[in-house]
C-alpha cells in the first residue's frame, strides 16, 4: 500500500495542503510553540529538544489544556528504533476509597484535591531530555521561560477555550483552596480576550528551576515542598514521599498491522490500545477510496469504536492490575468475535462513557531521521482547579477517572495508576519509522487515531487531508456526534439505522492533530490542525 504523501488528489474536503522540509519540522497546535521548536532545530538541537522546547512553550501559551502539573507520553524514533515513555503519575499512597466513603464522597470529584495523581510531565520532560537530547535542559526551556516571564498576546480561539473555563470555574470552584487558580489564570476578574498580553512570572520561575535541577526541584525540592505543604493545609493527600518516589517509566510501545502499516500506540495504561483494537476489527472488512463518503463506512467505525470501548473501558488500567492481557485484547480472536456482532444496526455497547478532556500533542522531526510523538495534558482543561501559590503549577485532575466501584479493574488505590486518555501514535512500514501522529481530545483520541489512519490508508488522504476530514465522536450507548462538514445524506441514513445523531455547528470537541511523515527521499510532509491554531514550523 503506497499512501498519498505528496498528491493533491483525493483531498476531498481540505483546501490545504501539506507543508514540506527537510532539514527539520516542528508541529503543534501553537505558533509560538512551533517556533520555539523550531529554534532548537537551528541550534543544532534533535527532534526531542524541539518537542520539549513546545512542549515547555504550550503549559505556558495554551495553558487551558495543559500546563506543568500534568502527564506526558511519548513514542520516540531514535537511530531507527522506537522507544516509549509513560510519564503518567499514580494516585497518592495516603488515599483510598475507604477513606473518601468516610469523608462522605460517593464519587470522585472533578476538582479539588481528591482527584489530583502525582504530576507525571516534568519527569517525563527530564526522562526524553536525559537519555536523547542535545542541548541542555536550561536552553531547551528558555523561550517558555521567555513568554511567561514577558509576555505572549492571547489568540481568538486561546481565549475562547479560556472564557469557558473561566465561566465553569467561576460556578464550580468554591473555597479558599482555589483563589490562586484565579490570581494566576484571572486576575483582572475574568478570562484574557484576544491580543492581550499575558504574563505568568511563577510559572516561568518554576520551569526554570526544573531545567536548573534536572527535575529535583519539583520532585525532591523546595517544589516540591511547596506542593505538600498546599496539600496537607487544604485537606488533601498528595505528599513530598510521593512525589520523591516518582519515576517516568520507559515502555515497549504496542502495535497492530492495518493495510501494509505498523500502527504503534503506548500500552496500558493509555487507551491507545482502543484504536488498535478498533482498527482490528475493521481491518475485516473492505473499504475502497471512495467508501470514505458511505454510510455504511460510518457506521463500521462507529461500531467498531463502541466495541473496543467497552471492553478497554472494563480492563484497562494500571497493568499491574489488569486480569486480561494486551495480547488477548489484540488477537485476532477478540477481534472476529466483534466484528460478528457489526451488522447495520447500530448497537448498545455494555458499557459506555461520556467525558470531556484537555490535552495538547505536538509532534517533530530532524533531518536525521529522528521523531518523536508526544502529548501531554492536565485533563479536563486546567484540570483540578488548583494552583501552587508561588509556582504557577496547575495541578491535574486525571485521579477522576477511577472507578468508585471497588469491584471494577479501574478502582481507585493507593500508589495506582488510572485508565489514562491520552495517546502518541506512531506509524512504521516494514519496520521502518514512517512518522508520529496524534489527535488530542479526552476520549475523542483513539477515535480521531482511527479516522486518521484509514484517511491516510483507505481513502488516499494526504497528511494534512487526513486532518482536515469530517469527524465523527461517539459519546454513549447510541449517541453519536457529527461535524456540520458530514454531508446530510449520510446524516440522515445514520439515523435511519439506529444511531442517535447530533451535528454540532462548533468543530472544538473533535479533537486537534498534528502528523509527520518522511518520504523515502527524506523529505518530511507534515500536517497540522485546521480546528485551532495549528502550526508546520519548517526548516
Amino acid at each position: 500500500m503506497d499512501l498519498n504523501l505528496h498528491g493533491l488528489e483525493n483531498s476531498y474536503f481540505s483546501e490545504r495542503f501539506p507543508t514540506y522540509g527537510r532539514r527539520g519540522m516542528v508541529a503543534t497546535s501553537n505558533a509560538l510553540a512551533a517556533q520555539a521548536g523550531l529554534e532548537m532545530l537551528n541550534k543544532g538541537g534533535n527532534a526531542v529538544d524541539a518537542a520539549l522546547a513546545a512542549a515547555a512553550c504550550l503549559t505556558v501559551c495554551e495553558p487551558t489544556a495543559n500546563g506543568i502539573g500534568g502527564d506526558a507520553f511519548a513514542i520516540v524514533a531514535f537511530s531507527g528504533k522506537l522507544y516509549g515513555l509513560n510519564a503518567s503519575g499514580p494516585a497518592p499512597q495516603g488515599i483510598s476509597l475507604e477513606t473518601l466513603v468516610k469523608q462522605g464522597y460517593q464519587e470522585i470529584p472533578r476538582h479539588g484535591f481528591v482527584p489530583v495523581n502525582v504530576p507525571g510531565a516534568p519527569a517525563g520532560w527530564v526522562a526524553l531530555s536525559k537519555r536523547f537530547g542535545r542541548l541542555p535542559l536550561t536552553e531547551v526551556f528558555a523561550p517558555a521561560v521567555a513568554y511567561a516571564e514577558e509576555g505572549y498576546a492571547v489568540s481568538p480561539v486561546l481565549a475562547r477555550q479560556w472564557g469557558r473555563a473561566f465561566e465553569i470555574y467561576k460556578k464550580w470552584l468554591q473555597g479558599e483552596e482555589f483563589d490562586e487558580w484565579f490570581k494566576t489564570f484571572a486576575p483582572e476578574g475574568r478570562a484574557p480576550r484576544p491580543g492581550e498580553v499575558v504574563r505568568l512570572g511563577n510559572h516561568g520561575r518554576t520551569l526554570r528551576r526544573i531545567a536548573e535541577t534536572m527535575g529535583e526541584a519539583f520532585y525532591r525540592g523546595e517544589i516540591a515542598e511547596q506542593k505538600d505543604g498546599f496539600s496537607r493545609k487544604h485537606g488533601g493527600f498528595l505528599r513530598a514521599e510521593d512525589l520523591a518516589d516518582y519515576e517516568a517509566e520507559w515502555v515497549d510501545p504496542i502495535s497492530t498491522e492495518y493495510r501494509g502499516l505498523e500502527v504503534w500506540e503506548i500500552p496500558p495504561n493509555g487507551q491507545g490500545i482502543v484504536a488498535l483494537m478498533a482498527l482490528n476489527i475493521l481491518r475485516g472488512f473492505g473499504f475502497a477510496r471512495e467508501d470514505k463518503n458511505s454510510p455504511l463506512t460510518y457506521h463500521r467505525q462507529i461500531e467498531a469504536l463502541k466495541l473496543a470501548f467497552a471492553d478497554a473501558q472494563s480492563y484497562v488500567t494500571d497493568p499491574r492490575y489488569m486480569q486480561v492481557s494486551v495480547e488477548e485484547l489484540l488477537s485476532e480472536s477478540w477481534a472476529a468475535e466483534k466484528r460478528k456482532l457489526i451488522g447495520t444496526r447500530a448497537i448498545t455497547p455494555p458499557r459506555s462513557e461520556e467525558t470531556k478532556g484537555g490535552t495538547v500533542y505536538l509532534t517533530a522531526a530532524d533531518g536525521d531521521g529522528n521523531m518523536i510523538s508526544l502529548i501531554q495534558s492536565n485533563y479536563m482543561g486546567f484540570g483540578s482547579g488548583l494552583v501552587v501559590p508561588g509556582t504557577g503549577v496547575a495541578l491535574h485532575n486525571r485521579g477522576h477517572n477511577f472507578s468508585f466501584d471497588p469491584d471494577h479493574h479501574n478502582c481507585l488505590a493507593p500508589g495506582k495508576k488510572t485508565y489514562h486518555t491520552i495517546i502518541p501514535g506512531f506509524l512504521t512500514k516494514n519496520g521502518k519509522p514512517l512518522g508520529p501522529f496524534g489527535v488530542m481530545g479526552g476520549f475523542m483520541q483513539p477515535q480521531g487515531h482511527v479516522q486518521v489512519v484509514m484517511n491516510l490508508t483507505d481513502f488516499g488522504h494526504n497528511p494534512q487531508a487526513a486532518l482536515d476530514g469530517p469527524r465523527f465522536q461517539w459519546m454513549k450507548g447510541l449517541q453519536v456526534q457529527l461535524e456540520k462538514t458530514v454531508p446530510s445524506s449520510i446524516v440522515q441514513e445514520l439515523l435511519e439505522m439506529g444511531h442517535e445523531i447530533t451535528v454540532t455547528e462548533e468543530n472544538s470537541g473533535y479533537g486537534r492533530g498534528q502528523i509527520i511523515l518522511r518520504a523515502d527521499n527524506g523529505t518530511l510532509i507534515g500536517g497540522t490542525e485546521s480546528r485551532v491554531d495549528g502550526t508546520v514550523a519548517v526548516w
